[in-house]
C-alpha cells in the first residue's frame, strides 16, 4: 500500500468526518431536493464509479446510458421502497470481443449483465448522516462485483458522501479492512465466481482490501446545473477491459438537469473524458387523461317514485358507459336489486363501485334500500358487493363531515342464495380476437438486441357457461432472429432438453399454431375455483392438466396446486410430438404480506419440466399507476453443473395496464419479460389459463 494512500485513509477520512459532522443541523431548502439525486456511471443514485447512501423516491425509475473510453453502460434503477434501490445493468467492454470465433459472434465486443442491490438502514436526520450498505454486481460473472457502506449529508448546497468499499470498490486498498483484524478469514477476497455464473458469491462479502472513498455534490444557483467531485477507491488494475491507466483517483463531473432528463460530462482517472444520460419517471405518478363523463351527482332529495316509473333500458346503457359494467341478468325485490354482470373498464373496484352506486342511487326509488352486484370474470362468479343505499347517498351528496363511499358497501363471496336466482342466457357460440406480441433478447452472441413481433390471432367456441375449446397462432411480422446461427442440436446436457429448443422454435416458421385446447373451468364451492385442460398447451408441450385454487375475498392469501402430465412438441412442425413425457405439477402460495405495501410474493413448489424438483420464487411490486414490477428465481436440486451457464433459472418483467394509454378507462395489462439467460432446469409449464389470474377481482393485486 503506498504512503498515499495511507495518507488519504487518515487525513481524508478526518477531512469528510470533519464535513459531515459540520454539516448536522444544518437546515436549508436544499433538503428537499431528493427527487434531484443524480445517478452514477453505471447506474444507481449516486456520484460517479462510487455510490452514496442517497435513495431517489420511491416508485422512481431511471434509464441510463454512460460512455467512455473502454466502457458502455445501460442500466436502469428502480426504488422499489424508500429503503431499497435496485440497479439491472448491461455492460459493453470495447476494448474485448464477445469472443475469439467470428463465426460465433461476428465482431460484437464483449458484453456482460450485473445486478446492483442498495439498502437504506439509516435515514438522514438533523444531527445524523443518512446510512446504506450496498451489493454491486453479485448475481453475474463478477465484472464489478464489491460491497460498500456510505454516509450522506446535505449541508445547504453541499451533499457530502463517506463510505467504505471492498472488491472492485476496494482494490487501491488505501485503508484497513475492519473485518480482517476480527477474523482471517476475511483478509483475503477469493476470486473466480461460483458455479456456472449468475450465483450470489457470499463468501466474497467483504473480504479482501478495503478502500475508503467520497466525495461531493454541489447545488449551483443555477437550478439545472451540479456539480460533482470524488475520491475513489478504486485503483483499475483488475478491470476486465484490461489495466487501465489512472494518472489521478479524483473524477469530476458536471450534470445538467432538463426536464426528466440528466445531462452528464464528466473527467476519470485524470486522463478519460466520459458522457452519459438518464431518463427518470416515477411509476406511482404516471397517468393518462380520459374522456370519460363525471361521476354521476346524487340528490340528497329522496327519489320518490315507483320502481315501474324507471326505464330499466337507459338504465342498463348508463352503466355501461359510465361504469364500465355490462348486466347480464337482473332482479328485483321490494327492497334489493341484483345486478349480474361484467366490469369492462374500470381496473379499479372502489372506483367502479363508486360510479355503479351513484347512478343507482340517482336513478332508483327511494324503497330500494339496498343494490347487490355480482361480479363475473367471464362466466365465473367471482364477488358480490353489497351496497347500503341510504350510507352511499349521504356520502355522496356531502350530508356528513366523512364522506366516504367506500364504508357504504362490503365485498363477499357470493352466496348460494345470490346464485341461485341467477339464470343466465345462452353462452354458446363462436369467438374471436387478435393481440399484438413482442419477444425479445438482450446480450446474445450474434447480436446485443434480437426481437420477434406480430400478432397473435385467438379463435374458439364455447359450448356453455363452463366448457370451451380455445386456439391461437402466431404470426411474425418482422425480427431479427434470423441472425442466429448458434444451434445447440447436439449439445449433450446431464437435463432433459426442455428449453433451450428455443431458437428452433421461434424460427421454424412466420405462422406457427401457438395453442389449442379444450377447457373446463368453474366455481366449485365457496372460496374454491378449479379447472381441467387438454391439448397443445404452449409453444413446446401438449397434454393434459388440472388446478384447484382457494382464494378468500380481500384475502391476503391464497393457495391451490396444479398437475399435469405433458410430452415436448415437435419444432419440425405444428402438430407432432417428440418422445419426451413427464408429470409436473406444483403446490402454489399467494402471499401479499403486511409488512411489504403493494408486493404479491409467489411460491411454486414442486417438480418442473426437466424433472428437477423445487422452487419457484416470485416477487412482484405494484404502484400507484398499477405498473407492476416483478422478478423471480427458481432454485432446484439440479445443481448449477448440470443446469449451465447461469447457474438458476431467473428473469425480470414489467406488468403495465393498458389503462395508461388509453384515454377511455380499460382494463387488461401487457407483460415485458427479460431474461437473462435460458436453459432447462427450474422451468414450469406455461398454462393457458393461470386460475390466480382469472380470479382477479377476488382480492385485486395487479388492478
Amino acid at each position: 500500500m503506498s504512503c498515499a494512500s495511507r495518507h488519504f485513509s487518515r487525513q481524508g477520512l478526518a477531512i469528510l468526518l470533519v464535513l459531515l459532522s459540520a454539516s448536522a443541523g444544518a437546515n436549508s431548502s436544499f433538503q428537499q431536493q431528493s427527487a434531484g439525486y443524480s445517478q452514477a456511471v453505471r447506474g444507481g443514485t449516486g456520484l460517479l464509479q462510487t455510490p452514496t447512501a442517497r435513495m431517489a423516491p420511491e416508485g422512481n425509475l431511471s434509464m441510463n446510458y454512460s460512455d467512455n473510453e473502454e466502457y458502455r453502460f445501460w442500466s436502469v434503477s428502480i426504488q422499489l421502497y424508500p429503503w431499497l434501490e435496485s440497479t439491472v445493468r448491461y455492460t459493453d467492454v470495447r476494448t474485448r470481443l464477445y469472443s475469439d470465433s467470428p463465426g460465433f459472434s461476428g465482431d460484437q465486443t464483449l458484453k456482460d449483465k450485473g445486478i446492483d442491490v442498495k439498502l437504506r438502514l439509516l435515514e438522514e436526520s438533523r444531527y445524523l448522516p443518512q446510512l446504506a450498505v450496498g451489493f454491486n454486481d453479485f448475481g453475474g460473472t463478477g465484472f464489478f462485483t464489491s460491497e460498500f457502506v456510505a454516509l450522506s449529508k446535505r449541508w445547504g448546497p453541499l451533499d457530502f458522501h463517506l463510505g467504505m468499499g471492498w472488491g472492485y470498490l476496494g482494490t487501491a486498498g488505501n485503508t484497513v479492512n475492519p473485518f480482517c483484524e476480527v477474523r482471517d478469514s476475511f483478509c483475503n477476497r477469493p476470486g473466480g465466481f461460483s458455479g456456472s455464473g449468475g450465483m450470489i458469491d457470499y463468501q466474497k462479502f467483504f473480504k479482501g482490501p478495503a478502500s475508503l472513498f467520497g466525495g461531493v455534490e454541489y447545488q449551483t444557483p443555477w437550478q439545472p446545473l451540479k456539480i460533482k467531485l470524488e475520491y475513489e477507491g478504486n485503483n483499475y488494475s483488475q478491470d476486465r477491459a484490461g489495466i487501465l491507466a489512472q494518472d489521478s483517483r479524483w473524477n469530476a463531473a458536471a450534470v445538467y438537469s432538463w426536464g426528466n432528463f440528466d445531462f452528464n460530462l464528466n473527467y476519470q482517472r485524470g486522463n478519460t473524458v466520459g458522457f452519459g444520460v438518464s431518463y427518470a419517471l416515477n411509476m406511482h405518478d404516471i397517468r393518462q387523461l380520459k374522456i370519460e363523463q363525471a361521476p354521476r351527482p346524487v340528490n340528497a332529495i329522496a327519489n320518490d317514485i315507483e320502481f315501474s316509473d324507471v326505464d330499466r333500458a337507459k338504465l342498463v346503457q348508463d352503466l355501461f358507459h359510465e361504469a364500465g359494467f355490462l348486466v347480464r341478468r337482473s332482479r328485483i325485490t321490494d327492497d334489493e336489486i341484483i345486478l349480474y354482470g361484467n366490469q369492462f373498464a374500470y381496473r379499479d373496484y372502489e372506483v367502479a363501485n363508486e360510479r355503479m352506486g351513484r347512478i343507482l342511487a340517482a336513478v332508483l326509488p327511494s324503497d330500494i334500500k339496498r343494490y347487490r352486484i355480482v361480479n363475473f370474470s367471464g362466466q365465473l362468479p367471482m364477488v358480490e358487493t353489497l351496497i347500503e343505499a341510504e350510507q352511499l347517498i349521504r356520502a355522496a351528496s356531502y350530508q356528513s363531515f366523512e364522506n366516504d363511499i367506500r364504508s357504504s358497501y362490503v365485498r363477499s363471496d357470493v352466496s348460494s342464495d345470490t346464485l341461485a336466482n341467477y339464470q343466465p342466457g345462452e353462452v354458446s357460440g363462436f369467438g374471436t380476437g387478435m393481440e399484438t406480441f413482442w419477444i425479445q433478447t438482450f446480450g446474445s452472441p450474434e447480436s446485443f438486441y434480437m426481437y420477434q413481433a406480430g400478432v397473435m390471432l385467438t379463435a374458439g367456441y364455447t359450448f356453455n357457461r363452463t366448457t370451451a375449446i380455445q386456439g391461437a397462432a402466431k404470426v411474425t411480422l418482422f425480427e431479427n432472429f434470423d441472425k442466429f446461427n448458434f444451434k445447440v442440436d447436439a449439445l449433450d446436457t446431464p437435463l432433459p432438453r426442455v428449453r433451450t429448443f428455443v431458437r428452433e422454435y421461434v424460427t421454424r416458421s412466420p405462422v406457427q399454431l401457438e395453442n389449442f385446447y379444450g377447457l373446463w373451468q368453474d366455481r366449485l364451492g365457496s372460496d374454491l375455483y378449479g379447472q381441467v385442460y387438454g391439448g397443445y398447451l404452449e409453444t413446446m408441450f401438449g397434454g393434459i392438466g388440472g388446478e384447484l385454487l382457494y382464494r378468500p375475498v380481500d384475502s391476503s392469501l391464497a393457495f391451490g396446486f396444479d398437475l399435469n402430465y405433458v410430452q415436448q412438441r415437435s419444432y419440425e412442425n405444428d402438430y407432432d410430438f417428440f418422445d419426451y413425457k413427464v408429470l409436473t405439477g406444483h403446490a402454489n402460495i399467494y402471499w401479499q404480506p403486511p409488512f411489504l405495501e403493494d408486493t404479491l410474493l409467489t411460491f411454486n413448489i414442486g417438480r418442473f419440466l426437466a424433472k428437477d424438483k423445487g422452487v419457484n420464487i416470485d416477487f412482484a411490486k405494484r404502484f400507484d399507476s398499477g405498473i407492476v414490477v416483478g422478478a423471480y428465481a427458481a432454485i432446484t436440486d439440479a445443481s448449477s453443473e448440470e443446469y449451465g451457464e447461469g447457474s438458476f433459472t431467473k428473469g425480470f418483467y414489467v406488468s403495465i395496464p393498458f389503462d395508461l394509454f388509453s384515454l377511455k378507462p380499460a382494463i387488461g395489462r401487457g407483460k415485458l419479460p427479460w431474461i437473462p439467460i435460458s436453459r432447462d432446469g427450474g422451468q414450469a409449464l406455461n398454462r393457458p389459463h393461470l386460475l390466480y389470474n382469472s380470479t382477479e377481482l377476488r382480492s385485486p393485486f395487479q388492478d
